[in-house]
Protein backbone atom coordinates (compact mmCIF):
# COMPACT_ATOMS: atom_id res chain seq x y z
CA UNK A 1 0.00 0.00 0.00
CA UNK A 2 1.32 3.46 -0.85
CA UNK A 3 0.38 6.94 0.21
CA UNK A 4 -1.17 7.56 -3.19
CA UNK A 5 -3.69 4.83 -2.40
CA UNK A 6 -4.69 6.58 0.78
CA UNK A 7 -6.43 9.92 1.02
CA UNK A 8 -3.94 12.57 2.17
CA UNK A 9 -6.48 14.36 4.35
CA UNK A 10 -7.38 11.10 6.10
CA UNK A 11 -3.73 10.30 6.77
CA UNK A 12 -3.12 13.80 8.14
CA UNK A 13 -6.24 13.55 10.28
CA UNK A 14 -5.15 10.23 11.80
CA UNK A 15 -1.64 11.50 12.43
CA UNK A 16 -2.98 14.70 13.98
CA UNK A 17 -5.19 12.92 16.52
CA UNK A 18 -2.38 10.47 17.24
CA UNK A 19 -0.02 13.39 17.97
CA UNK A 20 -2.55 14.97 20.32
CA UNK A 21 -2.55 11.77 22.37
CA UNK A 22 1.15 10.97 22.04
CA UNK A 23 2.31 14.48 22.93
CA UNK A 24 0.14 14.92 26.00
CA UNK A 25 3.31 15.68 27.98
CA UNK A 26 3.60 18.95 26.07
CA UNK A 27 0.31 20.14 27.60
CA UNK A 28 1.44 19.01 31.05
CA UNK A 29 4.54 21.13 30.54
CA UNK A 30 2.31 24.05 29.52
CA UNK A 31 0.39 23.83 32.79
CA UNK A 32 3.63 23.72 34.75
CA UNK A 33 5.24 26.67 33.02
CA UNK A 34 2.09 28.79 33.28
CA UNK A 35 1.85 28.07 37.01
CA UNK A 36 5.49 29.13 37.31
CA UNK A 37 4.68 32.31 35.39
CA UNK A 38 1.80 33.05 37.76
CA UNK A 39 4.19 32.76 40.72
CA UNK A 40 6.59 35.18 39.03
CA UNK A 41 3.75 37.63 38.37
CA UNK A 42 2.42 37.63 41.95
CA UNK A 43 4.20 40.92 42.60
CA UNK A 44 2.67 42.50 39.52
CA UNK A 45 3.92 42.83 35.96
CA UNK A 46 4.57 46.53 36.58
CA UNK A 47 4.65 48.35 39.90
CA UNK A 48 5.60 51.63 41.53
CA UNK A 49 5.88 53.01 45.03
CA UNK A 50 5.25 56.53 46.31
CA UNK A 51 5.76 58.22 49.68
CA UNK A 52 3.77 61.21 50.84
CA UNK A 53 4.26 62.16 54.47
CA UNK A 54 3.07 59.22 56.56
CA UNK A 55 1.43 57.54 53.58
CA UNK A 56 3.16 54.78 51.65
CA UNK A 57 1.45 53.89 48.39
CA UNK A 58 2.43 50.78 46.48
CA UNK A 59 0.66 49.96 43.23
CA UNK A 60 1.10 46.83 41.12
CA UNK A 61 -0.40 46.14 37.71
CA UNK A 62 -1.41 42.61 36.82
CA UNK A 63 -1.84 41.31 33.27
CA UNK A 64 -1.37 38.15 31.24
CA UNK A 65 1.92 39.41 29.78
CA UNK A 66 4.19 37.31 32.01
CA UNK A 67 2.13 34.15 31.43
CA UNK A 68 2.15 34.75 27.67
CA UNK A 69 5.93 35.33 27.71
CA UNK A 70 6.53 32.04 29.54
CA UNK A 71 4.10 30.31 27.16
CA UNK A 72 6.19 31.60 24.25
CA UNK A 73 9.20 29.78 25.68
CA UNK A 74 7.08 26.64 25.89
CA UNK A 75 5.91 27.09 22.28
CA UNK A 76 9.50 27.49 21.07
CA UNK A 77 10.64 24.34 22.88
CA UNK A 78 7.60 22.37 21.69
CA UNK A 79 8.26 23.41 18.08
CA UNK A 80 11.87 22.24 18.35
CA UNK A 81 11.04 19.01 20.19
CA UNK A 82 8.47 17.79 17.68
CA UNK A 83 11.15 17.67 14.95
CA UNK A 84 13.45 15.33 16.89
CA UNK A 85 13.96 11.74 15.78
CA UNK A 86 11.85 10.01 18.48
CA UNK A 87 8.85 12.17 17.56
CA UNK A 88 9.43 11.76 13.82
CA UNK A 89 9.62 7.99 14.20
CA UNK A 90 6.07 8.02 15.60
CA UNK A 91 4.84 8.96 12.13
CA UNK A 92 5.85 5.62 10.68
CA UNK A 93 3.01 3.95 12.55
CA UNK A 94 1.04 5.20 9.54
CA UNK A 95 1.43 5.12 5.78
CA UNK A 96 3.04 8.52 5.52
CA UNK A 97 5.46 10.85 3.83
CA UNK A 98 7.10 14.13 4.80
CA UNK A 99 4.18 16.23 3.59
CA UNK A 100 1.52 14.50 5.67
CA UNK A 101 3.85 14.45 8.68
CA UNK A 102 4.55 18.18 8.41
CA UNK A 103 0.90 19.06 7.95
CA UNK A 104 -0.04 17.01 11.04
CA UNK A 105 2.74 18.71 13.02
CA UNK A 106 1.51 22.15 11.97
CA UNK A 107 -2.05 21.29 12.99
CA UNK A 108 -0.79 20.01 16.33
CA UNK A 109 1.23 23.18 16.96
CA UNK A 110 -1.75 25.33 16.01
CA UNK A 111 -4.00 23.42 18.42
CA UNK A 112 -1.35 23.72 21.14
CA UNK A 113 -1.12 27.48 20.46
CA UNK A 114 -4.89 27.85 20.84
CA UNK A 115 -4.84 26.03 24.16
CA UNK A 116 -1.82 28.02 25.33
CA UNK A 117 -3.33 31.35 24.29
CA UNK A 118 -6.71 30.71 25.91
CA UNK A 119 -5.26 29.45 29.19
CA UNK A 120 -2.78 32.35 29.32
CA UNK A 121 -5.61 34.88 29.03
CA UNK A 122 -7.74 33.02 31.57
CA UNK A 123 -4.81 33.07 34.00
CA UNK A 124 -4.84 36.88 34.00
CA UNK A 125 -6.99 37.17 37.12
CA UNK A 126 -5.54 34.20 39.01
CA UNK A 127 -2.75 36.17 40.78
CA UNK A 128 -5.36 38.68 41.95
CA UNK A 129 -7.58 35.89 43.25
CA UNK A 130 -4.65 34.36 45.15
CA UNK A 131 -3.70 37.73 46.65
CA UNK A 132 -7.31 38.32 47.64
CA UNK A 133 -7.58 34.96 49.42
CA UNK A 134 -4.20 34.80 51.16
CA UNK A 135 -3.02 38.41 51.51
CA UNK A 136 -4.68 41.41 53.06
CA UNK A 137 -4.17 43.61 50.01
CA UNK A 138 -6.91 45.64 48.29
CA UNK A 139 -7.42 44.70 44.64
CA UNK A 140 -9.11 46.74 41.95
CA UNK A 141 -10.03 44.97 38.75
CA UNK A 142 -10.68 46.75 35.48
CA UNK A 143 -13.45 44.83 33.72
CA UNK A 144 -12.51 43.21 30.42
CA UNK A 145 -15.11 43.19 27.69
CA UNK A 146 -15.78 40.11 25.59
CA UNK A 147 -14.23 41.84 22.57
CA UNK A 148 -11.06 42.69 24.51
CA UNK A 149 -10.78 39.11 25.72
CA UNK A 150 -11.23 37.72 22.21
CA UNK A 151 -8.71 40.15 20.73
CA UNK A 152 -6.20 39.39 23.48
CA UNK A 153 -6.68 35.66 23.08
CA UNK A 154 -6.38 35.89 19.30
CA UNK A 155 -3.15 37.88 19.57
CA UNK A 156 -1.73 35.40 22.10
CA UNK A 157 -2.57 32.47 19.82
CA UNK A 158 -0.88 34.14 16.86
CA UNK A 159 2.23 34.91 18.92
CA UNK A 160 2.49 31.35 20.18
CA UNK A 161 1.90 29.85 16.73
CA UNK A 162 4.57 32.08 15.20
CA UNK A 163 7.07 31.23 17.95
CA UNK A 164 6.32 27.52 17.51
CA UNK A 165 6.99 27.95 13.76
CA UNK A 166 10.38 29.48 14.61
CA UNK A 167 11.08 26.53 16.90
CA UNK A 168 10.01 24.12 14.16
CA UNK A 169 12.43 25.84 11.76
CA UNK A 170 15.30 25.69 14.27
CA UNK A 171 14.56 22.02 14.93
CA UNK A 172 14.58 21.32 11.20
CA UNK A 173 18.02 22.91 10.85
CA UNK A 174 19.34 20.89 13.78
CA UNK A 175 18.11 17.67 12.12
CA UNK A 176 20.34 18.46 9.15
CA UNK A 177 23.42 19.22 11.26
CA UNK A 178 23.99 19.31 15.00
CA UNK A 179 26.34 22.24 14.38
CA UNK A 180 23.27 24.50 14.27
CA UNK A 181 22.91 23.93 18.02
CA UNK A 182 26.03 26.08 18.34
CA UNK A 183 25.67 28.27 15.25
CA UNK A 184 22.20 29.68 16.01
CA UNK A 185 22.89 30.87 19.59
CA UNK A 186 26.32 32.15 18.53
CA UNK A 187 24.73 34.10 15.66
CA UNK A 188 22.10 35.69 17.92
CA UNK A 189 24.59 36.60 20.63
CA UNK A 190 27.06 37.84 18.04
CA UNK A 191 24.46 40.19 16.52
CA UNK A 192 23.66 41.61 19.96
CA UNK A 193 27.38 42.09 20.65
CA UNK A 194 27.85 43.78 17.27
CA UNK A 195 24.98 46.16 18.00
CA UNK A 196 26.67 47.03 21.30
CA UNK A 197 30.03 47.71 19.64
CA UNK A 198 28.52 49.82 16.87
CA UNK A 199 26.30 51.67 19.32
CA UNK A 200 23.02 50.92 17.55
CA UNK A 201 19.80 49.61 19.02
CA UNK A 202 19.64 45.80 19.37
CA UNK A 203 17.83 44.09 16.49
CA UNK A 204 15.32 42.73 19.02
CA UNK A 205 14.07 46.29 19.49
CA UNK A 206 13.14 46.48 15.82
CA UNK A 207 11.47 43.07 15.99
CA UNK A 208 9.49 44.26 19.01
CA UNK A 209 8.42 47.44 17.24
CA UNK A 210 7.54 45.62 14.01
CA UNK A 211 5.30 42.98 15.58
CA UNK A 212 4.24 43.89 19.10
CA UNK A 213 3.81 47.65 18.66
CA UNK A 214 1.63 47.28 15.55
CA UNK A 215 -1.60 49.25 16.13
CA UNK A 216 -3.58 47.99 13.13
CA UNK A 217 -5.30 44.66 13.81
CA UNK A 218 -5.47 43.73 10.14
CA UNK A 219 -1.81 44.53 9.53
CA UNK A 220 -0.81 42.68 12.69
CA UNK A 221 -2.63 39.53 11.55
CA UNK A 222 -1.06 39.86 8.10
CA UNK A 223 2.46 40.18 9.52
CA UNK A 224 2.05 37.24 11.86
CA UNK A 225 0.43 35.03 9.21
CA UNK A 226 3.14 35.73 6.60
CA UNK A 227 5.99 35.27 9.08
CA UNK A 228 4.54 32.02 10.41
CA UNK A 229 3.89 30.67 6.91
CA UNK A 230 7.44 31.48 5.77
CA UNK A 231 9.01 29.62 8.68
CA UNK A 232 6.80 26.57 8.14
CA UNK A 233 7.41 26.56 4.38
CA UNK A 234 11.16 26.77 4.95
CA UNK A 235 10.95 23.95 7.51
CA UNK A 236 8.97 21.73 5.15
CA UNK A 237 11.51 22.36 2.41
CA UNK A 238 14.34 21.38 4.74
CA UNK A 239 12.67 18.25 6.11
CA UNK A 240 11.59 17.10 2.63
CA UNK A 241 15.27 16.82 1.71
CA UNK A 242 15.88 14.35 4.48
CA UNK A 243 15.75 10.68 3.64
CA UNK A 244 12.35 9.13 4.24
CA UNK A 245 12.43 6.04 6.38
CA UNK A 246 11.51 3.02 4.34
Amino acid sequence: MSLTAANLSEVVKKQYFFKLKANIDAFSALVGIQLLAILFSMGGANSFQSYSGQIDIRVGYFSADVVIAFSMIWALVTGITITTRPYRNQDFTFVTNRLSSNLANILFLFSASIIGGVTAMLARSLPLAIRYMFFDVPNYILPMTTLEFLLGTGAAVLYLFCISAIGYFIGSLVQISKLFVVIIPALLIGMLFLNFLVGTEPYLVYVYQFYIMESSIGLFIFKMAITTALFFIASIGILNRMEVRR
